[in-house]
């Protein structure tokens, strides 16, 4: 259980998607102008890969080398066309407001190079937490974004207004210029949490 562990929750700080493997950043910018949606679309990123490096591990003896990334981008979109006629379906306000973007998490970095990297290479259980993991953190990582956003942007956190009348909205924040930035001093802030948690760790065994 603790490697289980171990392997899970690397992809929420150590080796997060966004903030220190910086993937995927294309839906970081462009669908994290409120944390409605920044939750949604990572909660469907963890899903897909989750499922993918599941497909991968159970099917990595029988699949020849030489055409495994076809292979890969086939699973990855017939579980994006999955998760699209649900939501479209039973949440059709979420669908509508994703647009594009949806289609557009077959080809998102992070869910193929973890089929590549680990789940080609590993058993199913370990496959399964590193892609719960990764997707975990990306979730994490753009509910973050999405929520800063839209409080500065707007007043408001999913929809629910903070900040009163006298607050006047920063335009900026609700753009992908507002979010560029804000990314960056998040990945500096991570990269600065990170060493400090390095270096402490390397105390305590020195100890």
């Amino acid at each position: 259980m603790k490697e289980l562990w171990n392997i899970y929750k690397k992809g929420l700080i150590s080796e997060n998607p966004i903030f220190v493997l910086a993937l995927s950043l294309c839906p970081a910018l462009a669908t994290t102008s409120s944390a409605g949606n920044a939750l949604t679309m990572g909660i469907v990123v963890m899903s897909v890969i989750t499922a993918n490096n599941t497909v991968v591990s159970i099917t990595r003896k029988w699949v020849n080398p030489k055409v495994r990334v076809p292979v890969y981008i086939t699973s990855i979109a017939t579980i994006v066309t999955l998760i699209q006629l649900i939501l479209q379906a039973y949440f059709p306000l979420a669908y509508k407001s994703l647009g594009i973007y949806l289609a557009l998490v077959v080809v998102f970095a992070i869910i193929l190079a973890r089929a590549e990297v680990f789940a080609s290479k590993n058993p199913i259980i370990p496959s399964f937490f590193d892609g719960l993991g990764m997707g975990s953190g990306f979730a994490l990582a753009m509910t973050l974004i999405g929520v800063i956003r839209e409080l500065f942007g707007n007043g408001s956190i999913f929809g629910v207004q903070i900040l009163g009348s006298w607050y006047h909205p920063a335009l900026i924040m609700i753009l992908p210029a507002g979010a560029f930035i804000l990314i960056g001093y998040l990945v500096a802030g991570v990269k600065m949490f990170n060493e400090r948690r390095e270096r402490i760790l390397a105390e305590r065994g020195e100890a």
